[in-house]
């Protein structure tokens, strides 16, 4: 999955996959910027034409090529403005996914940080418990080692 977002750019020193992502972004990002920028200027070239054709006149007739004109250009504002939309969307997806590529990426890194807590936690509690078996085997010398205890053990009750 794509880890770079929207905005990466290549990095020429690393390597992998993050890179690789990093370029797939950088050259998504171009690809949709001239989307945007042939879009645009269509609609606008196209608004431009029609405004200049559909300026009034004083005799009111208009010939055939004159309208295919109007209706070809305006057909053409049509198509600039759904590509615009589809370019929306696609940048939504594309925002929606980008999400998810990081929360993949926090997700990944909170289950790194909570290994290396386990390997600690287990490292504690080992050390935890070779420090009770021993205070245990001092404890068990010094009561077998005890007169208290000895004289408890002569002593019939």
């Amino acid at each position: 999955m794509n880890k770079g977002g929207l905005g990466g750019t290549a990095g020429g020193a690393g390597s992998g996959p993050t890179a690789a992502a990093a370029t797939a972004a950088a050259q998504k990002q171009k690809s949709l910027l001239q989307r945007v920028e042939t879009d645009v200027s269509s609609l606008v070239d196209n608004f431009t034409f029609l405004v200049n054709v559909a300026r009034v006149t004083d005799p009111p007739v208009r010939n055939s090529q004159e309208v295919f004109t109007m209706e070809t250009r305006a057909a053409k504002m049509v198509q600039a403005a759904d590509s615009l939309l589809k370019l929306v969307s696609e940048l939504k997806q594309t925002a929606i996914f980008s999400g998810f590529a990081s929360l993949n990426d926090h997700v990944e890194q909170r289950i790194s940080t909570f290994n290396q807590l386990e390997v600690k936690s287990e490292e504690l509690l080992g050390r935890i418990g070779e420090e009770a078996a021993a205070s245990l085997m001092e404890l068990e010398s010094h009561l077998y080692s005890s007169a208290h205890r000895t004289n408890l053990l002569l002593e019939p009750e």
